[in-house]
C-alpha cells in the first residue's frame, strides 16, 4: 500500500494506508485498555489523541495461547505485544458512501484468535463495495471468568461496545451504520448469537452471519466451572480481587497446565457464554427462533474432523458411543438413522457427525425453521485433501473471505483449492450483506439450503432424519 489516507473521528485524525481503489485502517482503539485499573471491568471509552494517529498496523493481541498439537498445525497464531487490545480495523472502497457494513468477529473458542490473522483480510468485500471492520476482545480468564464481583461476559460486553463503536464511527469510513451485518465463524459466531439476543445490540444489527457457531449461553454455574478449577489449581478465591492479583501470564500458565492432556472428548471444561441479567439476560437458543433480524446460518459437513484427529476417531469405541448417546439422551434410532446416511462411516465417525449435529447442525435448524423473518441456511461440504479434514470445521473461511492463496488457508485446504467457488461463496456473503438476500430460498417447509461443493446447488437440506431424532435443547 502506498497512498497515506486520512479519516476524522470523535477521538482523533488517522492515517492509514491505500491501495488500488481500498483504503485501510487499523489498530483503532475502540476502548480504554483493559488492564490496570480497568482489568476485569466493563469496557471504558477510548482516549482521545492530539495531532494524526498512525493506523498502519494491527493493535496487539489479547493474551492467549497458541493452539495445542495437532490443531496447532493447521491454525496458525498471531503474537502482537501490547494493551490496546480493544480495537478495531476497517477496509473500505476509496469514495465509499453510505455503504453497507459488516463487522467480523473472530473465533477461538473464546480464548485463542485474533482480528490480525492473514486469512481475515477485508480486501475482497471492500473491493465488492462492503465497508469491513473488525474488532479484537478480550479472551479466556480475562474475558470469560465467572467470578465473585466482576461483570459477567467481559468478551461479549467488549463485542457490544465494538458494535456501539462502529455504528457511532463508520459513517467517516463512509459506511451506513443502518447497515451493519455482523458476521462470525465459531465462537464468533457464538458471540453474533450474544449481540442479536441483546436487545439493545440488536437495534443496531440490520443482518447476522453465524458460521458454525453454537447459540447456547449456560448458567453461572456451569460456565463458571474453568474459573472454579483455575481458582483451585492457583489455590485463590474465583473473585475479582484474588484474579486480579494473578497477571495475565500466570493465568494463561494455569490455564495451560489445567488443560494439558485434554482432548475434546474429556478433560477441562471451556469457557461459555453465561446467562446473565444485566448482559445476557437469555439464552441465544431461546431469542434467535423470535427476532425479525435476517440471518445466514450454516455449518459444514464434518466439523468434527477439525476436533478429532483420525488417530482420535480410530479410538472411538461402540462402547464410547453408547455413553455419549446416553449422556446425551439421544434415542438409539438416532444413531442407526446416522448409521444408513452414513453407512461405510466407522464408529468413530458416526460418534463426529453426532457431535456435530447436537452442537451445532441441531440448533442452527431449529433457529432456522422457527424464526419468523428470512433465514438462509447453508452447508460447506468440498473436502480438503489436507491431513484427512474433508469439510472440516473452519475450512470455509479461506473461501467466504477469498483468500485461498493465504499460507494461513492453505494449511486447511491445501494449494488447489478452488478458486471459482471462493469467489461465488464470497459474491453470496456480500449479497446478503447488501441487500438481504444471499441468492438462494429461504428456509421454509421445504428445508432448502445452498450446498458449496465442487458444485453449487440448492437442495432440501440433507440427512433430515438423523437430524430431527436429536433432542432439542431447551
Amino acid at each position: 500500500m502506498s497512498a497515506q489516507p486520512q479519516v476524522t473521528i470523535s477521538t482523533g485524525t488517522l492515517r492509514g494506508e491505500a491501495d488500488a481503489g481500498i483504503r485501510r485502517f487499523l489498530g483503532i482503539p475502540y476502548a480504554a485498555p483493559p488492564f490496570g485499573e480497568n482489568r476485569f471491568r466493563e469496557p471504558r471509552p477510548p482516549a482521545q489523541w492530539d495531532g494524526v494517529r498512525d493506523a498502519t498496523a494491527f493493535a496487539a493481541t489479547a493474551p492467549q495461547l497458541p493452539y495445542p498439537g495437532a490443531i496447532g498445525e493447521l491454525l496458525g497464531s498471531v503474537e502482537i505485544p501490547g494493551d490496546d487490545i480493544l480495537a478495531a480495523n476497517v477496509w473500505t472502497p476509496s469514495g465509499a458512501a453510505n455503504a453497507p457494513v459488516v463487522l467480523w468477529i473472530h473465533g477461538g473458542a473464546l480464548e485463542r484468535g485474533t482480528p490480525a490473522l492473514p486469512g481475515y483480510d477485508g480486501t475482497a468485500f471492500a473491493r465488492a463495495g462492503i465497508v469491513f471492520a473488525s474488532i479484537g476482545y478480550r479472551l479466556g480468564s480475562e474475558g470469560f471468568s465467572v467470578l465473585d464481583g466482576v461483570p459477567r461476559n467481559l468478551g461479549l460486553r467488549d463485542v457490544a461496545a465494538g458494535l456501539e463503536w462502529v455504528h457511532r464511527e463508520i459513517s467517516a469510513f463512509g459506511g451506513d451504520p443502518a447497515r451493519i451485518t455482523v458476521m462470525g465463524e465459531s465462537a464468533g459466531g457464538t458471540l453474533v448469537s450474544g449481540l442479536l439476543a441483546r436487545d439493545d445490540s440488536r437495534a443496531l444489527i440490520a443482518r447476522a452471519i453465524i458460521q458454525s457457531g453454537p447459540l447456547q449461553a449456560q448458567s453461572a454455574k456451569k460456565a463458571g466451572r474453568v474459573t472454579a478449577q483455575l481458582a483451585e489449581h492457583l489455590g485463590i478465591r474465583a473473585s475479582g480481587a484474588a484474579f486480579s492479583a494473578v497477571s495475565p501470564s500466570a493465568l494463561l500458565d494455569a490455564r495451560r497446565k489445567q488443560s494439558a492432556g485434554s482432548t475434546p472428548m474429556g478433560g477441562a471444561p471451556g469457557f461459555q457464554l453465561v446467562i446473565d441479567e444485566e448482559s445476557l439476560p437469555r439464552s441465544p437458543h431461546d431469542v434467535l427462533p423470535t427476532i425479525e433480524t435476517p440471518l445466514l446460518i450454516g455449518t459444514n459437513t464434518d466439523e468434527y474432523r477439525l476436533w478429532f484427529t483420525p488417530q482420535a476417531l480410530a479410538g472411538v469405541t461402540a462402547f464410547t458411543l453408547l455413553a455419549a448417546r446416553l449422556a446425551l439422551r439421544i434415542p438409539a434410532r438416532a444413531v442407526r438413522a446416522y448409521r444408513k446416511a452414513w453407512p461405510v462411516a466407522a464408529t468413530g465417525e458416526i460418534f463426529g457427525q453426532v457431535a456435530t449435529d447436537v452442537i451445532l447442525r441441531s440448533p442452527a435448524t431449529f433457529v432456522a425453521a422457527a424464526k419468523p423473518s428470512p433465514t438462509f441456511v447453508y452447508e460447506f461440504a468440498w473436502q480438503s485433501p489436507a491431513r484427512d479434514l474433508r469439510a472440516a470445521h473452519a475450512l470455509e473461511l479461506g473461501f467466504v473471505f477469498d483468500t485461498l492463496t493465504d499460507a494461513e488457508s492453505q494449511r486447511l485446504s491445501g494449494p488447489d483449492a478452488p478458486a471459482s467457488l471462493a469467489a461465488e461463496m464470497n459474491a453470496d456473503w456480500v449479497r446478503f450483506i447488501a441487500t438481504g438476500d444471499p441468492g438462494w430460498p429461504a428456509f421454509d417447509e421445504r428445508r432448502l439450503t445452498r450446498l458449496y461443493d465442487t458444485r453449487i446447488i440448492d437442495v432440501p437440506q440433507r440427512r433430515q432424519e438423523p437430524l430431527d431424532l436429536l433432542p432439542i435443547s431447551r
